[in-house]
């Protein structure tokens, strides 16, 4: 096999001097009003005034903060499936379907072909620094291996199609990076991810697997499938994939997955790189090391913008972009994009920690934030929690969600619920009531309300763990129909519903929920 990593150095090395002198304020102006420009004449873009718009406060003057029902109802439902300058100029070839984490509902986003080509040149900034880190690399000496949807997809009209955001990229790679990627055409269009895991995994030992990439929790069941297959090679990667150079993980926050990966790239040269692509748009990509912040993909056709949570849901929130927003504030975040989203947000919160280059970390969703008490917890401190939780007691956490239990009867306090899948099965009462304790005091230590309110236990009660065998995630995630691919476990469960069926499908007594016993 040719190794095409030379060609790619010398791609690099341009694009980190592109990289070094971009100065990403004026670079987000002139794509907003590049984006405005575009899409003047289509129907979103003459009912906001977009011939007239000059500035970005013109912008946001105009074009109102929109989820994706608002979207939906205002523009897309009515034409779709074929939008033809709807929001974006001409007909829009594909939509990504999303996996609806938290509830369940599926969404079409639109995905043009404009965005598609952004995002192929984004996910080369992953590669682009990965080289600067690796300047020895021969990634594209091997394979690269994308854990991801099925290829194929729905033809909802003629010529237009729906899928999964990978599948939908992984059906558009150019020609000169197919004989680098695994798995092959025909495994990838395999819809069944079972079946196409059962496929790949033994043949990916054969070949030259330089990287891999996925959602971490699938992919902690795909090395799990590999350990099955050869259980004489142990479960270090090293073992199945010796020239193994990245492990590219996204999709969710990785502390809680740390510790796993640890172990399973002992023995390894490879080094794990988080990268932040949404079915909206590429957002950021990892230029250091683990835990440092993303850095923001802000020249390919997104815009962005940050709203202060607490101001998300009123009237007039205030609305900041690069030039005004502030390191170390917790932010939803909204974006424009050259797929005719406009001031779409997206349902994540971030925090900005350096503004010039532009980085940020992932701080959760806009639902992951639990409050049903009045406590505030958001996404990333709860995860924070589990991970000191689980290296406490010297374990690590597959998978988890939790949800409140509200008071009755018999409780006048309400409390957290937390289902816990350990790597190795139920850690026992003692090690369970361990690994409780640190995550009530992790969570105390991190936020004042939750303190507050657990204070001699007058506000909430302390949080009950029960753990789960291995694979019960991924068996009920298979009963929702989201398995595998892009579908992520929900970790913090608003809708009660929801989660009464998760506490039913793993049994939970009556006593766990209540009073913290296991």
């Amino acid at each position: 096999m040719i190794d095409g990593t030379p060609l790619l150095h010398v791609y690099a090395a341009y694009r980190r001097r592109q990289l070094a002198s971009q100065d990403p304020v004026r670079v987000q102006e002139r794509t907003l009003l590049h984006l405005v420009a575009t899409a003047a004449k289509t129907r979103f873009g003459r009912d906001h005034g977009f011939a007239d718009i000059r500035s970005i406060a013109e912008f946001q003057a105009r074009v109102p903060l929109r989820r994706f029902e608002n979207m939906w109802a205002d523009y897309w439902q009515s034409s779709f499936p074929r939008l033809v300058d709807c929001t974006w100029p001409g007909t829009i070839p594909f939509f990504a379907v999303t996996s609806g984490t938290t509830t369940g509902e599926t969404k079409h986003i639109p995905c043009s072909r404009d965005i598609i080509a952004n995002q192929r040149m984004a996910t080369m900034d992953l590669i682009v620094h990965h080289l600067h880190a690796r300047p020895r690399s021969r990634l594209f000496g091997g394979k690269n291996f994308m854990l991801g949807g099925s290829t194929a997809m729905n033809e909802i009209a003629p010529g237009i199609h729906a899928g999964d955001l990978s599948g939908i990229m992984a059906s558009s790679v150019p020609w000169w990076a197919a004989p680098f990627y695994y798995p092959p055409r025909q495994l990838q269009a395999i819809t069944d991810w079972e079946e196409r895991i059962d496929k790949a995994a033994p043949a990916s030992m054969e070949a030259d697997i330089r990287a891999i990439g996925g959602t971490p929790s699938w992919l902690l069941l795909f090395f799990d499938k590999l350990a099955t297959l050869r259980p004489e090679r142990g479960r270090r990667l090293a073992s199945f994939y010796p020239n193994l150079e990245m492990v590219v993980h996204g999709g969710v926050n990785f502390a809680p997955y740390r510790g796993a990966f640890a172990t399973l790239l002992e023995g390894s040269n490879a080094e794990t790189r988080e990268v932040y692509p949404a079915s909206e748009g590429f957002i950021a990509v990892a230029d250091r090391g683990d835990g440092e912040g993303l850095r923001m993909v802000v020249d390919q056709g997104v815009f962005f913008e940050f709203i202060p949570v607490e101001e998300l849901d009123s009237p007039s929130p205030t609305r900041h972009w690069l030039a005004t927003a502030e390191v170390g504030v917790n932010y939803a975040l909204a974006l424009s994009t050259c797929a005719g989203l406009w001031s779409y947000v997206i349902g994540d919160t971030v925090r900005l920690v350096e503004r010039h280059p532009a980085r940020l970390l992932i701080t959760g969703r806009t639902s992951y934030s639990l409050s049903a008490f009045g406590e505030h917890l958001i996404g990333e401190e709860i995860d924070d929690a589990i991970a000191a939780a689980a290296q406490s007691i010297d374990s690590q956490v597959t998978d988890y969600s939790v949800g409140a239990v509200f008071p009755d009867g018999d409780n006048a306090v309400g409390g957290h619920l937390f289902i816990v899948e350990f790597e190795s099965g139920d850690p026992g009462p003692e090690r369970t009531e361990a690994f409780r304790e640190t995550l009530d005091r992790r969570l105390a230590e991190r936020n004042e309300d939750y303190r507050v309110h657990r204070k001699r236990d007058f506000g909430m009660r302390r949080p009950s763990v029960y753990a789960v065998p291995p694979g019960t995630f991924a068996a009920w995630m298979k009963t929702r129909g989201k398995f595998g691919g892009q579908n992520k476990v929900p970790r913090v469960i608003n809708d009660q519903a929801l989660f009464e069926t998760l506490r039913s499908f793993v049994g939970v007594p009556v006593a766990a929920g209540a009073d913290g016993e296991r």
